[in-house]
């Protein structure tokens, strides 16, 4: 796609904080089927697949029914707990202002991803769910984004890929340090800082 600017925003921790939900979603399904999964290690970073978080601990032919109860368990434990991070509604107001194009591009399942955007009533433009690494670069070419803003070092090497500026904010337990080291661009401290550089950098 060709025109006006687009920015590109990860979910999980860099928009919102869904924690808690996911939390309590992954004690379920321990309570249900004595998984073992490590709840409180899983959820200090979110952002790689649900099938990563569970496979360590599921054998082969657990894994998709246990994403299947996952998801089905989603829309009414983790939803209501989510909040937006601060700085969120500034930062997608300020691509707005700019005249841009929000595209939310999330590894989460998309159509719980859209239960967050409408239940918090975040503006965006397209979401698209289900994508990490090789799969945020690929859609990030075809919105033609300009910037991918990420927490986790995926977001960093999947817009780096694509030849959009990486911008990690350390939201989601990912250090500063380990961003830049992933490629990162332009680090901020959070989502706050975002209105100042997209309008000194695209204003």
């Amino acid at each position: 796609m060709t025109g006006g600017l687009v920015v590109g925003f990860d979910l999980d921790m860099t928009l919102v904080d869904s924690r808690p939900g996911i939390a309590a979603i992954l004690h379920r399904l321990n309570a249900e089927s004595a998984y073992g999964i490590d709840v409180e290690r899983h959820v200090e970073v979110l952002g790689p697949p649900l099938s990563h978080m569970l496979s360590p601990y599921l054998a082969p032919e657990q894994l998709e029914p246990a994403i299947a109860r996952f998801r089905a368990l989603y829309p009414s434990v983790a939803v209501e707990p989510t909040v937006v991070l601060p700085g969120a509604r500034a930062a997608l107001a300020a691509v707005r202002e700019l005249g841009g194009r929000i595209v939310v591009l999330t590894g989460k399942h998309e159509p719980n991803a859209l239960l967050h955007l409408q239940h918090l009533d975040l503006p965006y433009d397209r979401l698209i769910g289900d994508r990490w690494e090789s799969g945020k670069t690929e859609a990030l070419r075809e919105e033609g984004a300009d910037v991918y803003v990420g927490d986790h070092e995926g977001d960093m090497r999947s817009a780096k890929a694509a030849g959009a500026v990486a911008v990690g904010v350390p939201t989601g337990g990912i250090g500063p340090e380990a961003l830049r080291a992933a490629g990162a661009d332009v680090l901020l401290t959070g989502l706050d800082q975002l209105p100042g550089w997209l309008a000194a950098t695209y204003g």
